[in-house]
């Protein structure tokens, strides 16, 4: 599947109208429900081949953030046979207590990876935690990056964001 390809193939499964609260609390009138392309495996599959081409180097371990991010990064690490975490919005209560699950992840470089990103609130949030337990993290990678000052928060916070697709490459496909 050529990347055009891919992103009508996105595109189709996953874009809808209406009205729509979004993680970072706008309202938007469109709305890309990862989930629908997220669990098809050949879009799963081609997205995680696609990014073999832009995935950055040098890092130890990827880190999918839950939830989307969690399908995407399985699917890059069962490709590239790159160890993976798990990482949860809050830590459990419970048996092990971890927000990230997996290997040991002091001094290890993460690549962040995330389905869709607005405002990159979320990965702002998870690369603190992750930080704070002595992760080391620069680079993002995402599927659409919906072009709505993402990019730019994240850089504030040392933080290249890669995506697959923006949100314009997306409608353009149509």
């Amino acid at each position: 599947m050529t990347r055009q390809e891919l992103a009508k193939a996105i595109y189709d499964a996953a874009y809808i109208t209406g009205e729509f609260k979004l993680r970072s609390g706008i309202t938007s009138n469109e709305y890309f429900d990862k989930y629908q392309f997220e669990s098809i495996p050949s879009i799963l599959n081609q997205i995680g081949k696609h990014f073999l081409n832009i995935l950055p180097e040098g890092f130890d371990i990827l880190a999918g953030l839950e939830m989307g991010g969690i399908p995407i990064a399985t699917s890059i690490s069962l490709l590239t046979d790159k160890i993976q975490i798990l990482v949860r919005k809050t830590a459990k209560d419970y048996g092990t207590c971890k927000f990230a699950e997996g290997p040991n992840i002091s001094g290890k470089k993460l690549l962040i990876v995330e389905d869709v990103v607005t405002s990159g609130g979320q990965i702002i949030k998870s690369i603190a935690e992750l930080r704070e337990a002595g992760a080391i993290i620069t680079q993002a990678i995402c599927v659409i990056d919906r072009e709505q000052g993402g990019k730019e928060a994240l850089l504030n916070h040392g933080i290249e964001l890669i995506p697959l697709f923006t949100m314009s490459e997306l409608k353009a496909s149509k």
